[in-house]
C-alpha cells in the first residue's frame, strides 16, 4: 500500500489523540478511585466517632472499669446510622467481642467471630483504617474504619471498646466500572468526533500538495499552464504563491527560450547561408573574378556576426557559471563615450538625429573594466539609435556626485511599453517582437549590461513614456573597493590610451 503523507498524518494524529484519551481516562479513574476512597472513609470515620460518642455518653458504670449499654437503644441508633450511610456498624468491647451489630449493606457478616488483637489494639490507640475481611469476620473484602470509645472515669478518660463501620468494596468496584464505562463511552465517542474532523483537516491540509504534486508532474512533462489554487495566507498559501510564481518564471523562461532557439537559429542560419553561398559562387565561377573581393567582403562581415553570437553566448556561459571576472584598471569614461558615439556617425546622420548633452562635458576618469563599460555604453548608445524616429533627439548626460559617476542616455521614439518596462532586463526578453527594427538582437543585450553594471557595485534603471522617450541610465562608483578573486590589479591608464574601438560589441 502507497504511504501518502494524508495517511501518515491522519495515522499519527490519531495515535497521539488514542493514547491522550487513554492517559486521560487512567488518570481519572485513579483519580476518582482515591477521592471516592478517601471521602467514603471520612464518611465512615464521622459516622463511627458520632457513634463512638453517642455510646460514651449512655454507657452505664456498674463498677470500676466496668460498663454497660442500653443494648435496645443503642442497637436503634446504630442502625439509623448505618441505614443512612449505606454501610455496617458494629460496638465491641475491648477485647474484640461484638455487642451491637447494625447492617446497612446487608453484608455477609459473621459476629461470632472476634476481632484480631492487632486490629483491636490500633482502633483503641485511635483510629483503624484498612481493607480487607477483618480477619475472617466478612467472606468478602470491606474498606473498615474504627475508632475508640473514651468515658471518663477518675484516672482520666479510658477505652471501654470500638465502633467499627465497614463498606462492601464489591460496591465500589461496581461504581468503578460504572465511571470507566461512561469514559470508555465518552472517549469513543470524542475520539470518533476527533477522528472525522482530523480526517477533514488532514485532507483538507495535504489537497494543496496534491495539486502542487500533479503540477509539477505536468511541469516535467512540459505543460506550464497548471496552476495552483491559493486558498490560505498560512505556510501552504505561501508555499502555493510561491510555487505558481516559480510556475510563471518557467513559463517565460520557457518561452524566452524558445524565442532564443529561434533566434539563435535565424541568426546562425542567414550569415551562414550567405557565407556557404558566396563562397560556392567563387569556387564554381558563378562569381566574376573581379567581384570576389566584394563579396568576400560580405562573407568577412557574416564571419564578424557569428564571431559576435559565439561571443555572446559564452560571456552568457560565464555570467551562469559566475566566471565573469573585472579586470579594472583607472580609465577616461567620457573619451569611451565619444568613442562609441563616432561608431554610430553615419547611422545618426542617416536618421538626422539630434545629439545633445555634450556640448560641455569634461575627462572623467573611474575604475572599472574598460572593455566591459565600453560594451555597456555601445549596446545603449547603439539601441538608442536603432529605436530613435527619424529627425529625433539623442542625448547623453555624464554626471558625478559623490563616490559614484551617473550615465543616462535617452532618445525620441516610440518608447517602451509600460507593461514591457519590468522585463526588458530578462534575458532573451525582445521588445521588438516583429524584428521590425531590431533584427540583429536576442534579448540578451540588457541582460549583459545589467551584470556588468551590477559586477562593478552599480545599477541600472529604464524609464519611458510611449511615443516621447525611452531613457537608460546607470551608475557605477568611481573607485571600486577591492577586486574579486582571479581579477588583475589597477592598472593606470591615460586619456590617449582608450580602450581600442575595434573592440565594439553589437547589441545581440
Amino acid at each position: 500500500m502507497r504511504k501518502t503523507l494524508f495517511k501518515k498524518y491522519l495515522r499519527i494524529t490519531s495515535a497521539i489523540i488514542l493514547i491522550s484519551f487513554i492517559i486521560l481516562s487512567f488518570v481519572m479513574v485513579i483519580f476518582v478511585s482515591n477521592y471516592w476512597k478517601s471521602e467514603k472513609r471520612n464518611l465512615l470515620r464521622r459516622n463511627a466517632e458520632n457513634v463512638a460518642t453517642l455510646v460514651s455518653k449512655n454507657a452505664i458504670s456498674v463498677k470500676k472499669d466496668v460498663y454497660t449499654l442500653d443494648s435496645v437503644r443503642m442497637q436503634n441508633f446504630t442502625e439509623a446510622f448505618a441505614q443512612n450511610i449505606d454501610s455496617d456498624i458494629f460496638i465491641t468491647d475491648c477485647s474484640g467481642k461484638f455487642q451491637v451489630i447494625a447492617y446497612g449493606s446487608g453484608g455477609d457478616f459473621d459476629g461470632t467471630k472476634p476481632i484480631s488483637p492487632q486490629i483491636m489494639q490500633k482502633a483503641l490507640n485511635g483510629f483503624y483504617s484498612g481493607e480487607g475481611t477483618l480477619n475472617g469476620v466478612y467472606s468478602r473484602s470491606h474498606n473498615i474504619v474504627g475508632v475508640p470509645i473514651r468515658v471518663r472515669s477518675d484516672d482520666g478518660m479510658a477505652e471501654i471498646g470500638a465502633v467499627f463501620a465497614a463498606y462492601n468494596s464489591a460496591s465500589f468496584h461496581t461504581f468503578l466500572l460504572e465511571i470507566v464505562r461512561n469514559l470508555l463511552l465518552a472517549a469513543v465517542a470524542a475520539f470518533l468526533i476527533s477522528f472525522c474532523m482530523v480526517w477533514i483537516f488532514s485532507y483538507k491540509l495535504v489537497q494543496p500538495l496534491r495539486r502542487m504534486a500533479y503540477a509539477a508532474r505536468c511541469f516535467g512533462k512540459g505543460d506550464f499552464s497548471v496552476r495552483v489554487p491559493v486558498t490560505s495566507s498560512d505556510e501552504i498559501g505561501q508555499l502555493a504563491a510561491a510555487f505558481n510564481n516559480m510556475a510563471d518564471s518557467l513559463t517565460s523562461s520557457e518561452s524566452a527560450s524558445r524565442n532564443f532557439i529561434a533566434n539563435v537559429s535565424h541568426e546562425l542560419k542567414t550569415p551562414m547561408t550567405t557565407i556557404a553561398g558566396f563562397i560556392d559562387g567563387i569556387l564554381d565561377g558563378t562569381i566574376p573574378q573581379e567581384k570576389e573581393k566584394h563579396y568576400l567582403t560580405i562573407v568577412s562581415q557574416e564571419v564578424k556576426r557569428l564571431s559576435r553570437l559565439v561571443r555572446t553566448m559564452l560571456d552568457l556561459s560565464r555570467i551562469d557559471s559566475g566566471s565573469l571576472k573585472l579586470h579594472p584598471a583607472r580609465f577616461d569614461l567620457t573619451n569611451t563615450i565619444l568613442i562609441c558615439l563616432l561608431s554610430f556617425e553615419q547611422k545618426i546622420e542617416a536618421k538626422h538625429i539630434e545629439v545633445r548633452g555634450l556640448e560641455h562635458t569634461e575627462n572623467l576618469f573611474v575604475d572599472g573594466d574598460p572593455d566591459m563599460l565600453h560594451q555597456v555604453v555601445y549596446n545603449l548608445i547603439d539601441n538608442a539609435v536603432k529605436f530613435t524616429n527619424e529627425g529625433g533627439y539623442l542625448s547623453i548626460h555624464i554626471a558625478e556626485s559623490g563616490d559614484r559617476v551617473t550615465v543616462s542616455i535617452e532618445n525620441s521614439g516610440a518608447g517602451i511599453e509600460p507593461d514591457e518596462l519590468p522585463l526588458i532586463f530578462d534575458r532573451f526578453y525582445k521588445t521588438d517582437k516583429s524584428r521590425s527594427q531590431d533584427k540583429n538582437g536576442m534579448g540578451l543585450g540588457l541582460y549583459l549590461i545589467k551584470t556588468i553594471v551590477r559586477l562593478h557595485g552599480g545599477d541600472i534603471s529604464a524609464a519611458s513614456e510611449q511615443n516621447k522617450y525611452t531613457r537608460f541610465e546607470f551608475w557605477i562608483p568611481k573607485k571600486i573597493e577591492q577586486p574579486h578573486a582571479g581579477q588583475s590589479k589597477l592598472v593606470e591608464t591615460t586619456a590617449g590610451n582608450p580602450p581600442n574601438p575595434k573592440q565594439k560589441k553589437d547589441n545581440i
